[in-house]
């Protein structure tokens, strides 16, 4: 359980609405999300609220269905529109060909990293951009892309005005550019509003979460020369095959770009010789079936548009990947299964 404060939360949550979702008064935001997670306080409570803009709410019982979600994005005038990727991934791959004629002048995604291969999709079929965020329950919204700057289709964008942010290395100390580490938050000497005050009844996590002068995120990143965010993976989901280091995103980004896969979850899979190998989850799109010919294809398109060394050496097709309700890919639950089938 986080705890925050009024200011942390309510207050800081100006700056979520304000430059990342673009709310201003008598705009109609839709935010696709359920109650009780860190998204829906960012995107259909706070932020709005903040701004004078109104929600816009619409509940269909069931599972998300991309094809009503454009019906809904025309039929009613909606100004601004928060998804999940797993929502953008899924109304890319299954609408036809042609241009979409959308109300929303902005989007926005948050809860995972956005493949670049899906914004630029979705630009050329609706002419708008989508802008990824990222935070945590933690946080307000951290680092972002934003209109007002150039962005980066792939990239986590730039940190969020309040706050000093950078990339840590093993020293503990900024990571070189370009260079792997972990996402870290500067708390000293000034502490910044958007930040939580502590892990409820739980002193020794909230300690464990600073180190220095920072709050740790416990993910994982790389800072470009222009001062852009990159994200590699939560701190537990980064494989390690054969010496190297492989993050998940990198690897599905790649495997979204085939017209059969609609969707990929990558995790590590026990193995004798290299300790761990990469393994995919993949939902087909539907002209697609499973084969041994189509798991040769996918390793063979990893190979060719990413290092060698990343493709997946095992591939299970599946009809749907675990989510968390708020459209999260569940990857700790694919691998907690990976290693107990490795233990049966």
């Amino acid at each position: 359980m986080v705890v925050h404060t009024q200011a942390s939360y309510p207050l800081a949550h100006m700056i979520t609405g304000k430059y990342w979702l673009d709310l201003r008064p008598g705009d109609l935001h839709w935010n696709i999300s359920d109650t009780g997670w860190a998204k829906a306080a960012w995107s259909s409570l706070f932020g709005p609220w903040n701004m004078g803009a109104t929600v816009f709410s619409y509940y269909k019982k069931g599972k998300f269905d991309p094809l009503l979600a454009i019906d809904v994005m025309q039929r009613y005038p909606i100004t601004t529109f928060c998804g999940p990727p797993t929502a953008y991934r899924m109304m890319v791959k299954e609408l036809p060909p042609g241009k979409l004629d959308l109300n929303p002048r902005h989007f926005v995604a948050a809860g995972e990293p956005l493949n670049k291969e899906i914004i630029h999709i979705w630009e050329e079929r609706t002419g708008r951009h989508i802008y990824d965020g990222y935070g945590q329950t933690e946080t307000v919204n951290l680092i972002a892309n934003f209109r007002c700057l150039p962005s980066k289709p792939g990239s986590m964008g730039v940190p969020t005005p309040g706050f000093t942010i950078d990339v840590l290395g093993e020293d503990g100390g900024p990571a070189p550019t370009g260079t792997e580490g972990e996402i870290a938050v500067k708390v000293r000497p000034d502490r910044p509003v958007g930040l939580f005050k502590e892990y409820m009844g739980n002193p020794e996590a909230t300690a464990h979460s600073y180190k220095g002068d920072w709050y740790l995120t416990g993910d994982r990143a790389y800072r470009d020369e222009d001062g852009y965010f990159w994200f590699v993976g939560r701190a537990d989901d980064i494989m390690l095959t054969a010496g190297y280091r492989i993050g998940p995103f990198e690897v599905e980004s790649v495997l979204i770009e085939h017209p059969a896969v609609k969707e990929s979850a990558v995790v590590a899979s026990p193995d004798e010789v290299r300790g761990e190998v990469v393994k995919a989850f993949i939902v087909l799109t539907k002209n697609f079936a499973p084969s041994d010919a189509l798991v040769k294809e996918l390793q063979e398109f990893v190979k060719k548009h990413a290092a060698p060394y990343k493709y997946p050496r095992k591939i299970e097709f599946v009809e749907e990947l675990p989510k968390t309700i708020s459209g999260k890919i569940k990857r700790k639950e694919l691998k907690m299964k990976e290693f107990k089938r490795d233990l049966d």
